[in-house]
């Protein structure tokens, strides 16, 4: 987990009632949201891999992160882990390319900080994607991205249609949605308003890991 405040209701990575199974959190301190999306700190790669070996020394058989923009660092991590690690939800870019095809659309917490080093971080380079990010949607950016106003669910979640029917309007081709940060979940009914797209994000992940092992 970054080492964050903000408040993560039901559907959140954070939130242990998102899962049908146990979940266990562990907090990198000084993992910052600024430090790991805005400044790409590889300083934080030890950090994670010692927490992430705490958790394996508990019985943890499998480990995931609560940030998208992790992706940067998934080889780096892994290759020191003896338990499954995915630390993005963008490791299913190459799998809903597979089954929905392309071009695939990105929701993002922040587009200007996603690039192609995070995508080559989880072999998904090749793949044709659409980015859009929540850069410009105060309620969104001020509770999650910038910690400072309170999250205001009920704003966020016309903010996640108005970015989502926006990427649909502008390419109307797309086959699928990633939603790369593992805040926007819980939103997840009211982007069913406004597209019938296949949704994929972190709790589809955590859920499919969970029954390969």
């Amino acid at each position: 987990m970054l080492d964050t405040q903000f408040y993560r209701p039901a559907g959140d990575i954070g939130n242990k009632h998102t899962f049908p199974f146990s979940v266990v959190y562990k907090m990198v301190e000084g993992a910052s949201i600024s430090k790991v999306v805005k400044e790409r700190d590889t300083g934080l790669i030890e950090p994670f891999v010692q927490a992430a070996k705490e958790l394996e020394e508990e019985g943890i058989r499998a480990i995931t992160t609560s940030c998208g923009f992790l992706a940067l660092f998934q080889k780096e991590i892994q290759q020191q882990l003896t338990v499954p690690f995915y630390s993005s939800s963008l490791l299913q870019i190459p799998m809903a390319s597979i089954t929905a095809g392309e071009p695939i659309g990105i929701v993002t917490a922040s587009e200007s900080s996603l690039t192609t080093a995070h995508l080559s971080g989880v072999n998904a380079h090749h793949q044709h994607v659409i980015i859009k990010g929540m850069d410009n949607m105060p309620k969104f950016s001020g509770a999650i991205v910038h910690e400072e106003i309170e999250l205001n669910e009920a704003a966020v979640k016309e903010e996640m249609k108005q970015i989502t029917s926006e990427l649909i309007s502008s390419h109307p081709g797309l086959k699928a949605i990633i939603l790369e940060c593992t805040n926007m979940p819980p939103y997840r009914d009211a982007i069913r308003e406004v597209t019938k797209l296949p949704i994929f994000d972190i709790t589809t992940l955590v859920n499919y890991v969970y029954l390969t092992i």
